[in-house]
């Protein structure tokens, strides 16, 4: 009996621990004054007719606060890279010696940092949906137990009980870096 609430514990915090996840991805991708290889290893660029990751044919280093630098493995990918750069959503401009990429992260405009702020809200609360979703799947599961008498009412309370301490848990997990990522857009 404790098995099969274990195993429905155990899936669901993997499936929250994946949500939070998949949130800080999405938030390592919005651009901050600050230089991170984060920011442009996602970026798809056409390499032997494929569309690759960045990080994949090319060497993402932070020399400073302000910039990147794109080593190209192979440097007749430059021109693409440019490109692919130029084409993301980040407004940035490469420049190049013929060797390596150089990418210069301006400060964020006011207004920019104002903008940014709201995406990272939609992107926490999309987090805590997702963690609340999953609290209705074991929510359900944990009822289809009791209903076929598995689990007694009591267990089926006590593991209600644990289940919102765990969504109460992964919930501020979802806070916290929400609230990093907003400190961090902040931050001049």
């Amino acid at each position: 009996r404790r098995n099969m609430i274990s195993n429905i514990f155990l899936t669901i915090e993997e499936k929250m621990q994946k949500s939070i996840d998949a949130l800080k991805k999405e938030l390592a991708i919005i651009r901050t004054g600050r230089a991170t290889p984060a920011l442009i290893e996602h970026i798809k660029v056409e390499y032997a007719g494929v569309p690759t990751p960045l990080n994949q044919i090319a060497g993402i280093s932070v020399p400073g606060v302000r910039f990147l630098v794109i080593q190209p493995w192979d440097q007749s990918s430059i021109p693409n890279i440019e490109k692919a750069i130029l084409r993301s959503d980040l407004g940035l401009t490469p420049t190049s010696d013929g060797g390596i990429i150089r990418l210069n992260i301006p400060p964020l405009t006011e207004e920019r940092r104002l903008e940014l702020t709201k995406v990272v809200r939609k992107l926490a609360e999309e987090g805590r949906i997702a963690v609340r979703n999953l609290r209705h799947e074991a929510v359900y599961e944990l009822k289809g137990l009791e209903k076929a008498k598995d689990i007694s009412r009591d267990e089926h309370k006590r593991a209600l009980d644990q289940l919102q301490k765990l969504t109460n848990s992964f919930i501020a997990d979802v806070e916290q870096i929400g609230r990093g990522k907003e400190a961090e857009l902040m931050t001049v």
